[in-house]
């Protein structure tokens, strides 16, 4: 299950089951759950732990030292679930110490060939990110994003559960949940995206509403916060929740 010309050091714990595949590199600290398939040519960088059925294609380099300069060394982690794949020449950076000294993915993600997530990033779950889609330093994605090729997120910024980001979009502000973003603007809701994951038509109306008070009606997000407040639709109180905590402003 392991190649003979694999470099594996002797610290790292890999379940009995893993592969591991022609000149991949293992490295200090490193922990490998069951069902995962490391392809040939990979770089597990030290102190990372991965959790079960993932699967690392060819080339790609997942926990390695972050491109923050103030990084000194430090034994920072990244934390990846179970169930992810990572396709060709996909980097993944560990955390600093200046954030929670982590990066940290959820689980069943799919991360196409030469995607970027850098150091402090967390991702929830169902996370998909098309060719070079590449995620700045300390960014927060939520739950079922899917970001296009070539988007780019800004450093800090937050991206909703349920948010859809067009193709080659910068993104420099935060994305509040279930809204689809095109050519660098809101551009409505991803209301099919919720309709393929089973959202009814009833929340989905209601979803519409709210986008229509935070982008429609000239209002300050305070105002669209007091107004959306009265709904006692929990999808809706999601989005005033993020709005509530969205310290680098709405994309608008």
């Amino acid at each position: 299950m392991i190649h003979s010309t694999a470099i594996i050091d002797p610290s790292a714990k890999i379940a009995d089951d893993v592969e591991i595949g022609p000149y991949s590199i293992i490295g200090k600290d490193v922990s490998i759950d069951s069902g995962t398939v490391v392809g040939p040519h990979v770089v597990i960088g030290s102190y990372t732990t991965i959790g079960k059925n993932n699967r690392f294609f060819q080339f790609s380099s997942i926990g390695e030292e972050n491109q923050d300069k103030k990084y000194a060394g430090e034994p920072t982690r990244t934390i990846i679930g179970d169930g992810n794949v990572f396709r060709e020449c996909c980097t993944v950076h560990r955390g600093t110490v200046q954030d929670g000294s982590e990066t940290r993915i959820g689980n069943n993600g799919w991360f196409m060939a030469y995607t970027h997530i850098a150091h402090d990033c967390v991702l929830g779950d169902n996370t998909i990110m098309s060719n070079n889609a590449t995620l700045a330093g300390h960014v927060h994605v939520g739950d079922h994003v899917i970001m296009s090729g070539f988007a780019k997120i800004h450093q800090f910024c937050k991206i909703g559960d349920h948010a859809f980001i067009g193709m080659d979009c910068a993104i420099s502000k935060d994305i509040p949940p279930f809204v689809l973003v095109a050519e660098n603007a809101p551009y409505g809701l991803n209301s099919e995206g919720l309709k393929r994951r089973g959202f009814s038509s009833e929340t989905i109306s209601e979803l519409k509403r709210a986008y229509r008070t935070i982008y429609r009606k000239s209002l300050k997000i305070e105002e669209a916060i007091a107004e959306l407040s009265e709904s006692s639709d929990p999808h809706v109180q999601q989005m005033v929740e993020f709005l509530q905590n969205a310290n680098r402003g709405i994309l608008r």
